[in-house]
């Protein structure tokens, strides 16, 4: 579910990183790219030639490099400075990170004059940003002494690589060569602890403007750019954090006088609970409560709703292996289910049908108590009308949340007059025809998940004799048939298949006489893994 959830709106998953990794996102148009590493580049090379001394600033008018001095523009344009500092040292790291790989891949084969002018670079890079850094903050003592090491590090890189250059002893290249590895590692480590520590430091600086200001404007850029970090990576949700974001937020929400934030700080804390540390902290500031509060209050703005939706959703993720924070959600769940249930039937856009629903459909999967709560709620009814309202589902992604409810609430005896009273089977043959609207592959993965749930959730359904008898009146089984002959009908996924072969014997053992004798012989008579055999390769056949 997650990652249909974070595919349709763009945000970052849930879901291991290196600094290369971690500044992934600053993809742009490569000449663009090229002319904002320009600057750093002939600035390493000035740097060459006056043996690393510093290139100040010019006394009037002159650059102030590209780490801003905050002292220079004052307070209101400090989360400015704090945007541009943190840009900077993402676009920066990656730099110095991709010259340490070249090191990497050089020494492995051995080329020195490459090895020695790689570290050369970097060398001068890491000196570049620690002074520039300097000279735009007050440095950590704990950072200070980061930088230290780092710096006498990639000096001595250096100095042994350029040893390497004036001799042919295979010997003692061979012995270098395990040493420059182990400091080239030394350095890696250095460098990435260096960053993680000056990026804590910039966004302790939001994470203030947030807690001590009585701006809505300051608070809500600074809150702009926590949610724009969170797009960089795991890692960086990590540091958000730790370092208190969520706890900072959840101040916000508890906040009237800030109520028109709370759509805004909401969908930031969403994105910071796909780590685990971002779930460890809302535990700690009770925030289950908080969302419960917003989404049974009946004067909260819809996108208010919305976005705490989404915060459920992802803090009952499949994905995450820690459950400790579920404890605490069961005691609230009755009102949250309620509330997410309420808002499917009111939503007024596909985006607010998409969050409540997703949220359902994980908290269907951890608890049957959700289900029967479900149950009792009309969600049958509400969730099969929705299919039916362009307005409120309107992508695959919608129908999959929908088709896993559905498939959950299978399980229960009592869900199948309900599906048959508001014509489910109909819907479920529709929604085993999605197909993609278009060539994107998250889409296309959607459509399969759909097929394959709606499968499920009939087959589920047809242990209920009444069940199986409409399904075959409604032609089911062809449908059924034609998903497993056809390869493209279900885009080639052996998961569709596996789901339609169970479905058609579910049917075929309810009422034998609505399959044909041929489809008989071929997909239900024989083992599931041979009808599966026989259908997957069935492509390869007609070649």
């Amino acid at each position: 579910m997650a990652a249909s959830l974070n595919d349709s709106r763009q945000s970052p998953s849930i879901s291991t990183c290196s600094p290369m990794s971690r500044v992934k996102a600053l993809q742009v148009d490569s000449v663009q790219r090229w002319m904002e590493d320009l600057r750093h580049m002939t600035e390493v090379e000035c740097m060459c030639v006056l043996q690393a001394k510093h290139i100040g600033a010019e006394e009037e008018g002159g650059h102030q490099g590209e780490l801003i001095v905050a002292s220079a523009l004052g307070a209101g344009g400090e989360h400015v400075v704090t945007r541009n500092n943190l840009q900077s040292l993402l676009r920066r790291a990656l730099v110095v990170s991709t010259e340490l790989g070249k090191m990497f891949q050089r020494l492995e084969k051995g080329r020195w004059q490459r090895v020695h002018s790689t570290a050369v670079r970097a060398n001068c890079h890491v000196r570049s940003l620690v002074q520039e850094y300097g000279a735009a903050r007050s440095t950590p003592p704990e950072m200070q002494k980061y930088e230290k090491s780092l710096l006498e590090k990639c000096m001595e890189l250096t100095n042994i690589t350029e040893r390497c250059l004036h001799t042919d002893d295979e010997f003692f290249l061979k012995s270098m060569r395990e040493a420059i590895h182990e400091i080239l590692t030394n350095v890696s480590d250095s460098f990435s602890n260096m960053i993680d520590m000056a990026l804590a430091n910039e966004i302790q600086v939001l994470i203030k403007q947030v807690e001590s200001s009585d701006s809505v404007y300051t608070i809500s850029s600074a809150i702009s750019n926590l949610l724009s970090l969170t797009q960089d990576g795991p890692q960086l949700c990590s540091i958000i954090a730790k370092e208190g974001a969520v706890v900072a937020l959840f101040k916000i929400c508890r906040q009237d006088c800030f109520s028109d934030l709370y759509a805004h700080a909401l969908r930031t804390v969403a994105s910071i609970c796909c780590v685990e540390e971002g779930i460890k902290q809302l535990d700690k500031v009770d925030g289950i409560l908080c969302l419960a509060d917003i989404l049974t209050e009946e004067n909260s703005d819809e996108a208010a709703r919305a976005e705490a939706a989404a915060v459920v959703a992802q803090i009952t993720s499949p994905h995450h292996t820690s459950t400790q924070h579920l404890a605490s959600f069961l005691e609230s769940m009755h009102d949250i289910v309620t509330a997410l249930i309420k808002l499917c039937a009111t939503a007024s856009c596909g985006e607010v049908f998409l969050l409540a629903s997703a949220a359902l459909a994980n908290i269907t999967f951890f608890d049957s108590m959700a289900c029967e709560i479900l149950l009792q709620l009309n969600a049958v009814q509400i969730l099969l009308g929705a299919c039916s309202d362009r307005q409120r589902v309107d992508t695959p992604y919608s129908k999959d949340q929908v088709v896993t409810i559905l498939a959950n609430l299978s399980v229960l005896g009592q869900t199948a007059p309900e599906v048959l009273q508001e014509k489910g089977i109909e819907r479920l043959l529709v929604l085993l025809g999605e197909t993609p609207s278009s060539p994107s592959p998250s889409e296309g993965a959607a459509c399969e998940r759909v097929q394959q749930k709606a499968a499920v959730t009939l087959a589920r359904l047809s242990r209920d004799p009444e069940v199986a008898r409409t399904a075959i009146l409604l032609n089911a089984p062809a449908r059924l048939i034609k998903l497993c002959r056809s390869p493209a009908e279900r885009n080639n996924s052996d998961s569709v298949l596996v789901a339609c072969l169970a479905a058609l014997r579910r049917l075929a053992a309810g009422c034998p006489d609505g399959i044909e004798p041929a489809d008989h012989q071929q997909l239900i008579k024989p083992r599931l893994v041979d009808s599966f055999l026989l259908c997957s390769n069935m492509e390869e056949s007609f070649v």
